[in-house]
């Protein structure tokens, strides 16, 4: 797997976005009452996450360390007005649909957090690649999510009956509990297929956090302080 590979199994699997890193919780959990909703606004986030590393990646030696997240915020925000603007002009009904979460994509922690943790240290190519990752992540994510709740809460998919009419829909997955049903199932089907967090390998590998009464961390203590003695 080369590193353009790496940078979309990166955020698809093993760092997604939803599912793994948690983030985006709001959006993920308010707009993903349908499929419909759910790749809408995967898909705008993708196209500003892939816009806003490129752009961040491209100035990363001319912007000041000083100033660099107001710099972010408004090259996101300028991103994301210009996709809102879009989405209201050509598809009106998902934008009624995604309402005031579309400008709030602005203060999404997952652009900010690649801006700062990716772009501004990598490549234009790469930093694109890790947008186009996340943003992948994040949009099937949202999607699976949305059609779940859908088939289950109104026995629809993409707006089209599915289930036969006899069917009961189960009305609170439309709503935010079904939300929170729903995604923590998935995060449960993650787990059990064994992909591990860094937190989830450190617990494995017997830390439990607990630094101060770690014997290891205790014994790297003592040899730095004898270290210290040596030298002195």
């Amino acid at each position: 797997m080369n590193q353009y590979t790496e940078r979309i199994y990166n955020g698809v699997v093993k760092e997604n976005p939803t599912l793994v890193l948690m983030l985006g919780m709001c959006p993920t959990l308010a707009v993903s009452t349908s499929a419909t909703n759910g790749i809408g606004m995967g898909l705008s986030t993708l196209a500003v996450l892939v816009a806003s590393n490129l752009i961040i990646s491209l100035l990363r030696h001319v912007i000041p360390d000083e100033v660099r997240l107001p710099a972010y915020i408004v090259i996101v925000a300028t991103l994301v007005t210009a996709v809102e603007l879009l989405i209201e002009a050509y598809l009106p009904a998902l934008y009624d649909a995604l309402g005031i979460y579309i400008p709030l994509i602005v203060v999404n922690c997952i652009i900010l957090g690649r801006a700062e943790a990716y772009a501004n240290k990598h490549r234009p190519l790469l930093s694109v690649f890790d947008g186009v990752g996340m943003g992948l992540g994040f949009t099937i994510s949202l999607t699976i999510l949305g059609l779940i709740r859908e088939l289950v809460g109104a026995g629809t998919a993409f707006g089209v009956q599915v289930l036969p009419k006899s069917y009961n829909p189960i009305g609170i997955f439309v709503k935010a509990p079904g939300a929170f049903l729903v995604i923590a199932f998935m995060i449960m089907v993650m787990n059990a297929c064994g992909k591990k967090t860094r937190q989830r390998e450190l617990v494995t590998s017997g830390c439990d956090g607990n630094c101060a009464c770690c014997a290891v961390h205790g014994m790297e203590d003592g040899q730095n302080l004898s270290g210290k003695g040596d030298k002195s």
